[in-house]
């Protein structure tokens, strides 16, 4: 069956011992060595340097599946920089940490080589990315007078693994619905909503994430090595945060200060729909 597999190009790509990256297929029906990011004009750009979005990354480069196979993972880079570029544009400062303060880890499969925009960004972050803060030690000093007018979640299958069971995730969604500021995700990023446990201050709540019916086709494809080790949106629906769309075609969805995208294909869109929505407020 392996090398039927092989043949077809839909066997996961081996990296080492039981570790997976995604197949020849999946990579040339889900990746592109550029991103589709198009530049905007925000005219009403923030001039206040004060302002501070803050990106919370995961910490998880491999990912135990169902069968035991470990995925190559972390934040995918097209929902990390594509969001970052626009909200450089529109004038907001940005810091990055993770939930201990380790690297952010990110699917370096998925990097669009070939984007110089997007690559160009990623060299100047670089070093942040590699030694971000740490939410622990942030979540502890946040107050209403804190800098950050949004937080956002970037997505990538990495995340499932540390955010929904992280406290400082925790406090850091309790800390943004209570003083009201944005909250910004897409992908498998409002799976950190979990972290609050059985009660979330955004039940009731309409989002666009990717749908656990997708991560189910997947591993067919060779885009995972596995199935699943559990499904995060069945686990966002008990919680009243409906996920409202049944396939990924770019699909953004503002319901009050919650800003979400359905994946990779959303990220432009979403950069500039919650740019607007953060200057619209200045």
């Amino acid at each position: 069956m392996n090398c039927i597999k092989q043949i077809f190009g839909v066997a996961p790509h081996e990296e080492g011992e039981n570790t997976y990256s995604p197949s020849k297929l999946a990579l040339k029906m889900a990746v592109d060595k550029k991103t589709d990011y198009t530049p905007y004009n925000f005219e009403n750009r923030n001039q206040d340097s004060s302002k501070k979005i803050l990106i919370v990354g995961t910490e998880t480069d491999l990912l135990k599946m169902a069968n035991g196979t470990l995925f190559q993972t972390g934040n995918h880079p097209f929902e990390l920089f594509i969001p970052m570029l626009h909200w450089e544009a529109a004038g907001f400062a940005i810091d990055i940490a993770t939930p201990t303060g380790d690297a952010m880890a990110l699917e370096h499969w998925a990097m669009p080589t070939e984007d110089e925009a997007v690559m160009a960004l990623f060299d100047k972050y670089k070093s942040k990315l590699e030694k971000p803060l740490n939410l622990w030690e942030l979540v502890g000093q946040l107050n209403d007078r804190s800098p950050y007018v949004a937080v956002y979640f970037p997505g990538g299958h990495g995340v499932i693994a540390d955010l929904p069971f992280s406290g400082a995730v925790e406090k850091l969604v309790n800390w943004t619905a209570k003083h009201n500021k944005h909250f910004i995700t897409i992908c498998h990023g409002p799976s950190a909503l979990l972290s609050t446990g059985d009660s979330s201050p955004y039940s009731g709540y309409a989002i666009a994430a990717c749908p656990d019916g997708m991560d189910k086709l997947l591993p067919a494809t060779g885009y995972l090595p596995g199935g699943m080790p559990w499904f995060y949106g069945e686990k966002l629906n008990s919680l009243g945060i409906k996920i409202v769309n049944k396939t990924m075609n770019g699909k953004v969805i503002v319901d009050r200060k919650l800003i979400s995208g359905d994946g990779p294909k959303a990220a432009n869109e979403l950069g500039i729909v919650s740019s607007k929505a953060l200057l619209n407020e200045a």
